[in-house]
């Protein structure tokens, strides 16, 4: 009885301990049950996705069609710009707005642009867009094509049909919806991505196709029964099975150009220039080889850009050149670029006794390839026809990559991504280049002030899209009567590096990752050569600045001449302004202008030792870049000046002096070919921009790099120490040296403004000193473009730790006091003696090279001065015949080239 009444009692017990314990366990339970489904519904809505399941035998088509791209696509590789983040999601401070918020805004791309922004009108425009999108207000639903689709019905069912693993009835496309699938949605899926046909198989499988199933692989309907996610009442396919619809829409097959010339009427072509930047000369040489008489030349110059409008205005008086008065700020991927297309579309169809069959735009970065004979008898045998390069991948990740599922809003001449959304219905998407050739029966169509419902539908969409240019037109001309007319060729060779063009080089103006073409150089010859046989009749991007042989190159090829057949003055000379005093609306650079007027104080002091004329110096007219031969030459400063009351300009060569010390031999040294620091380093082409080197307490410095071959394959870890002025540390940054990069850049992170005055970059190997470079930060006489003596700030001083670790490669205590005692001179100086610290330091990294001057009457009387600056090889005002435009042989309606 006792033996029982003790088993009854630890039953007890242990019935209480399992209760106990369920309860924890269920308790446990439901914390994770809620913690997932709350993660569920934070996350973003389901996206349409390939699937990497082994039952998809079409998942190698993205690879297939990669490898099938040529260099001639002007497609963009793009992607979303993507950081690893903290936890902590950016907070939108609604009192510092002056407005009410239109909605409650919870989409995160749209808070962080809002915080971004910096002016309240863009935060608006944010806000408003943002808020309309979140309502549905913003774009339309569904549009509808006109483009004939014979006896396809959208939505018809096929049948039932079995499928096989390794032979799938529809091989275009196939992804996997856990929640959406259904037979409608999976139809407009494949519409958009413009195949004829759609099927569901199990369950949660969308495929699409372009060929009809075969009758024989069609079973019983019975054999198709696994319901829909997204609709209970529909079957969606089984185990290979497949419910087959058609889409409404024909298997889209691209014309064929006519390449035979055939006697027919020649067409008249529009050459419409999109222009942007300084490179004024390379633009007159490219309007002097495409120039013709019957053909037109319409120019935009974005509105930023006074320099090049103002230097182009005097081309009107030719009667087939002509610049419009409305121009727009066209941003690398802007919803502008589409708006400034149109509106030139449209003046043009209004400008009298224009009389034009074809549109084809250009940039200052394009040159053709073939004669523009050639290229006018090959429009001629395609009257009407329309040229676009399509992206040549799958449309679902050609959306997503090109960001067409996201809104983008433009203002503050950027691109902010500001949410998700969905594409209309009905329609096909396609894109590719903006790079184009139209007829103008489709001009008149898609430039129309009052536009039919698909252009209307699809201007508020690319009214918010990133890059719209490159899909406006192709989506237009797939979805309207004219889809008969479409030509997969732009007629363009574009020069694709991938591995240097993608390296995000645009996110100062996108909320996206951009790719960009390479410019063309000497080595990139045979991609010109391979068009010969091809219809491409323009290659794309050309850039003096970079390399200007390669276009003298082709232009002699163009001409079938191996050299020019007289000689040619300054034929290897470059030319590009970076400075007008008649320049409106543009920002000075405070550091060239200081710099500008410290070689006029240099040059003026010389110059009057050297002559016995009474020599005023007046102001700044110009700087240029002066390149010989695809190297840098010199900067050049052009000024106003008098001698003896005689008006004459002066020009001053001037370049920067290399201050780089190799301090130990070995074989890594002994491979370098560059080091220096400069800034507006150009990933893609590999070169700094600013050639000068000339940097200001605001710039943003970096060492640059190019080593030969090395002799062995070993990885060099390399240490760069920032010493400033003061003889203080202020950053330590590393990089690696191997045979795959031997060309590069190291930016350090330096808080601005920087301490004027001589910096040193020292690059320690294996704890040894191995080179060290010493620049220049330019002490500021202007502000601003206003002549104000800045404060010069002593800067932040640096971990003492860090220091500590590199104490040995850094100046001793007393070095530094000194140091730092006259940092402290120098920022008090004002006047005479700040002018003074400005040319002492300016002797030592900057070199006057040459002078001349633009009169022949002060030569004579105020000998010696330096040359005539016509008759020099590096003036800007030296004749450079290349590129100047003159009258027209009255014979060939062109201009001579040489």
């Amino acid at each position: 009885m006792v033996k029982s009444t003790s088993k009854n009692k630890y039953l007890r017990r242990y019935r209480v301990c399992f209760i106990i314990g369920m309860v924890i366990l269920s308790f446990q339970i439901l914390v994770v049950i809620n913690f997932l489904s709350h993660n569920k519904s934070t996350e973003e809505p389901e996206k349409w996705e390939p699937s990497d399941s082994d039952r998809d035998s079409g998942s190698n088509n993205e690879a297939l069609n990669s490898a099938r791209r040529s260099d001639d696509e002007e497609t963009n590789l793009l992607a979303p710009q993507t950081k690893k983040t903290s936890n902590n999601t950016v907070q939108l401070k609604v009192e510092e707005l002056n407005f009410d918020l239109p909605c409650h805004i919870t989409e995160k791309q749209a808070i962080s642009a809002l915080t971004r922004a910096k002016t309240q009108r863009c935060k608006q425009v944010i806000a408003n867009i943002s808020c309309q999108s979140l309502e549905n207000q913003l774009y339309p639903l569904e549009l509808r094509s006109s483009c004939p689709v014979g006896n396809f019905v959208k939505g018809k069912e096929l049948g039932c049909f079995k499928d096989d693993k390794k032979f799938r009835l529809l091989n275009g496309y196939f992804g996997v919806s856990k929640s959406e699938n259904s037979p409608k949605y999976c139809i407009n899926i494949c519409l958009q991505s413009g195949f004829p046909y759609a099927g569901v198989q199990y369950g949660n499988e969308c495929f699409c196709g372009s060929d009809e199933p075969l009758p024989s692989s069609k079973i019983p309907d019975s054999s198709c029964n696994m319901k829909c996610p997204a609709d209970s009442h529909s079957t969606c396919g089984g185990y290979y099975t497949i419910n087959i619809y058609q889409t409404g829409i024909k298997k889209f097959v691209a014309q064929v150009a006519n390449e035979t010339v055939t006697n027919v009427k020649s067409s008249r072509i529009v050459f419409l220039l999109t222009l942007n930047g300084r490179a004024l000369r390379q633009v007159m040489r490219l309007i002097k080889i495409l120039y013709q008489k019957q053909h037109f030349y319409y120019i935009h110059v974005d509105v930023r850009q006074d320099y090049l409008f103002r230097e182009l205005l005097p081309l009107e008086k030719f009667r087939n050149i002509k610049l419009t008065r409305k121009r727009f700020a066209t941003i690398w991927g802007g919803a502008s670029l589409l708006a400034m297309l149109r509106s030139c579309m449209f003046e043009l169809l209004n400008v009298k006794d224009w009389k034009w069959d074809f549109v084809l735009n250009l940039s200052e970065s394009d040159f053709p390839v073939k004669s523009i004979e050639k290229l006018t008898h090959f429009l001629s045998s395609n009257t009407n026809r329309n040229f676009v390069k399509s992206h040549g991948r799958e449309v679902q990740r050609f959306i997503q990559k090109q960001g067409l599922d996201k809104t983008f809003v433009e203002c503050e001449y950027r691109m902010w991504r500001v949410g998700n959304r969905k594409l209309p219905l009905g329609i096909q998407i396609d894109g590719g280049s903006d790079w184009i050739a139209l007829s103008r029966p489709f001009v008149q169509y898609i430039a129309d002030p009052e536009p039919d419902s698909l252009i209307q539908g699809l201007l508020k969409v690319f009214k918010h899209t990133l890059l719209p240019a490159e899909s406006f037109f192709h989506t237009a001309l797939r979805n309207s009567k004219f889809c008969n007319t479409y030509v997969d060729n732009n007629l363009h060779v574009t020069n694709w590096k991938r591995k240097l063009g993608c390296k995000c080089q645009y996110k100062h103006v996108v909320d996206w990752c951009g790719c960009s073409p390479n410019d063309f150089r000497s080595e990139d010859w045979p991609k010109i050569l391979n068009t010969l046989s091809r219809p491409l009749y323009f290659a794309r991007k050309f850039e003096p600045i970079v390399n200007q042989m390669v276009i003298l190159q082709l232009e002699l090829w163009l001409y079938n001449m191996e050299k020019p057949s007289k000689q040619v003055q300054n034929l290897y000379s470059y030319w590009q302004n970076l400075y007008h005093h008649h320049d409106l609306g543009v920002a000075l650079d405070d550091s060239l202008m200081t710099l500008g007027n410290s070689v006029f104080r240099t040059v003026f002091r010389k110059l009057s030792n050297m002559t016995t004329c009474n020599i005023e110096l007046h102001n700044l007219l110009q700087v240029h870049s002066f390149h010989l031969k695809d190297n840098y030459k010199y900067t050049l400063f052009l000024y106003n000046s008098s001698w003896n009351g005689n008006i004459s300009d002066i020009e001053v060569a001037v370049k920067p002096v290399s201050k780089t010390i190799k301090v130990k031999t070995n074989p890594l040294i002994e491979s370098l070919i560059s080091l220096g620091v400069s800034s507006e380093y150009d990933q893609k082409e590999q070169l700094s921009r600013n050639f000068l080197r000339i940097l200001s307490p605001y710039s943003d410095p970096v060492l640059i790099y190019k080593f030969s071959s090395l002799k062995t394959s070993k990885q060099y870890n390399m240490t760069c120490l920032w010493i400033d002025p003061t003889g203080t540390l202020r950053d330590v940054s590393g990089y690696s040296i191997e045979e795959g990069s031997l060309v590069g850049f190291v930016k350090p992170n330096l808080r601005q403004p920087h301490i004027p005055g001589s910096w040193k970059v020292r690059i320690i190997y294996s704890d040894s000193l191995l080179a060290q470079v010493s620049f220049l930060i330019m002490p500021m006489l202007y502000h601003y473009g206003s002549p104000e003596m800045s404060m010069l700030h002593p800067g932040p001083t640096m971990n003492s730790n860090l220091g500590e670790a590199f104490a040995k490669f850094l100046p001793n205590v007393s070095e530094r006091e000194i140091s730092e005692r006259n940092a402290v001179k120098n920022s008090q100086k004002r006047g005479d003696s700040l002018l003074e610290w400005i040319d002492s330091l300016v002797g030592l990294f900057f070199s006057i090279e040459t002078v001349c001057v633009d009169s022949t009457t002060v030569r004579n009387v105020c000998r010696p001065v330096g040359s005539s600056c016509q008759e020099t090889d590096w003036s800007s005002l030296a004749p450079d015949p290349k590129s100047a435009i003159d009258k027209a042989n009255d014979s060939t309606g062109m201009f001579d080239i040489w």
